[in-house]
């Protein structure tokens, strides 16, 4: 009784510090970062680049990175939030704009951070070096989805969790393996 009272503690000053100390310039650039992957947008156009511009290398992370996503959209929003009702963070909470503009949905866990972690680590596996670049905005979309009010740090860490476990779950399913291109 006591842990979950501590994370709740901890997700409050969390959530709280990221909304009052991120600098409104920063805030800007996270917005942005968060309205690009919107729906998978910036992933998607990382795969076409990867795609056009990798070779073998670049056509193997995309699809890995894209059935990745796709398993962590599966389990965060089309599991994860169905089972777990939690409401978003209170409003008074968040002392800026952004917190007008944010989802109704449950929010554990974050579907954004699972998506943008998916995708990062299946393409790691081919392709490190596009992987770190993923890593960037994935991190501040992570980031993002606090300072914005939209979710609590756990909800981002559930995300984070999902995400890696689905890029493992792609990366050693033989199945998902031999289905994509050479």
């Amino acid at each position: 009784m006591r842990l979950m009272a501590d994370v709740r503690d901890a997700d409050r000053l969390l959530t709280q510090g990221a909304a009052d100390r991120i600098p409104p310039g920063v805030g800007r650039l996270l917005s942005a970062v968060e309205e690009t992957a919107e729906s998978g947008k910036l992933w998607c156009g990382a795969a076409v680049v990867m795609t056009v511009f990798g070779g073998r290398r670049g056509r193997r992370s995309a699809a890995a990175g894209l059935a990745a996503l796709a398993l962590a959209q599966l389990f965060s929003n089309g599991v994860g939030k169905q089972l777990i009702d939690r409401p978003r963070p209170p409003k008074e909470w968040i002392e800026h704009d952004e917190v007008e503009d944010r989802p109704d949905s449950s929010s554990f866990p974050s579907g954004h951070t699972a998506a943008a972690v998916a995708f990062t680590g299946a393409v790691a596996s081919a392709w490190p070096l596009a992987a770190a670049v993923c890593a960037v905005p994935a991190a501040l979309l992570a980031v993002e989805r606090v300072q914005s009010g939209a979710h609590y740090p756990t909800d981002v860490a559930a995300g984070a969790l999902i995400g890696l476990g689905s890029a493992w779950l792609t990366l050693h399913t033989p199945s998902l393996l031999q289905s994509f291109p050479s």
